[in-house]
């Protein structure tokens, strides 16, 4: 696996982005609870995460053959620009909001944290398991 970079793998990338995706809510919804009490505060979210923009991010050369980003790659190599693109925050209003004009319920949030976290847990599983598969696949016959 000398040289690999597991960013020109697809599926790889996407759970990169996937986990960055997770990472920025999770930042967001700590921001939200930390602001709780601030009058006038808007809690914020990230947009859903979409399989489909990330596939977008995917450049494809003529005829759906897949960007080769250097003439040593062997073709099936893709070039993804998804991967880093950044995520931007949308307000997004709880249930309720106070007399002081603060709509943070703080249960929400704790409900939105425990989903982006036990989502989170699952990418990285997923992404140890795909990288324990690549291992397996290096290795060298008998070992």
């Amino acid at each position: 696996m000398l040289g690999m970079n597991l960013a020109d793998i697809p599926l790889f990338s996407m759970l990169r982005g996937r986990m960055g995706h997770l990472g920025e809510r999770q930042r967001l919804i700590a921001q939200n609870v930390a602001n709780s009490e601030t009058p006038g505060y808007t809690p914020q979210d990230v947009k859903a995460y979409s399989f489909q923009a990330q596939m977008r991010g995917v450049q494809m050369t003529q005829a759906g053959a897949p960007a080769r980003t250097q003439a040593a790659h062997l073709s099936g190599t893709v070039n993804r620009t998804a991967a880093a693109s950044t995520f931007k925050a949308i307000r997004s209003k709880d249930s309720e909001t106070t007399m002081d004009g603060n709509s943070v319920v703080l249960e929400e949030e704790m409900m939105k944290m425990s989903e982006a976290r036990m989502a989170y847990d699952a990418a990285v599983g997923f992404y140890q398991k795909s990288l324990n598969l690549l291992r397996t696949a290096a290795r060298p016959p008998g070992r």
